[in-house]
């Protein structure tokens, strides 16, 4: 049997958006050891149940983006309001705070330090991700039925779980160094 598995890593804006949106969230009601990035000076409003509405825009996000039904881009582009309306108390100081945040998302994730960076970040350890996950495809005699896509997001999502579909994962930089073992688990799980 030919090794037919064919596996895509990919970031995405959205979903690394949501994330930089949540360390925000995070820094504002933590000590200054355990600050993420990026770190804002400002208080920023969030809407009250902050963790609850992060966690239904952080699912319905991931099953877009899993279904394909619509691109990842355009949703961070033409659908910037939903994370503003969803999240943010809607006033005319938060407005400026969101917009400031989107801004420095998007200069940040468009450098050679953000995308660019979180892209490479895994290339070689993906080398081996992937030569394990092919030779146990094929050890086990099965036919992939789709191509295995993983999205890479550049920090861990705390305030939603991290679902695994069929022939598709959200994993952060991190599992990939020091989880390794379970990503490999993750993965053939979502493959069978």
């Amino acid at each position: 049997m030919d090794n037919s598995l064919l596996m895509k890593t990919e970031t995405s804006y959205t979903l690394n958006f949501l994330i930089y949106i949540q360390n925000i969230f995070l820094n504002q009601n933590t000590n200054k050891e355990k600050l993420k990035f990026p770190y804002f000076s400002n208080r920023l409003t969030f809407k009250e149940n902050f963790e609850l509405r992060y966690k239904e825009l952080w699912i319905e996000s991931s099953q877009r983006i899993y279904s394909d039904d619509v691109n990842d881009l355009r949703i961070f582009n033409d659908e910037k309001d939903l994370f503003y309306q969803k999240l943010f108390k809607i006033h005319p100081d938060s407005l400026t705070d969101f917009n400031e945040v989107y801004h420095s998302f998007q200069v940040w994730w468009e450098s050679f330090a953000g995308r660019f960076s979180v892209e490479g970040s895994i290339n070689e350890i993906g080398q081996n991700l992937y030569l394990e996950l092919a030779n146990s495809i094929k050890n086990s005699e099965i036919e992939p039925q789709k191509h295995l896509n993983i999205i890479i997001i550049y920090d861990e999502c705390l305030l939603a779980n991290n679902e695994v579909y069929s022939y598709f994962a959200i994993l952060p930089i991190k599992d990939f160094f020091l989880n390794y073992k379970e990503v490999v688990y993750k993965l053939k799980e979502c493959l069978y």
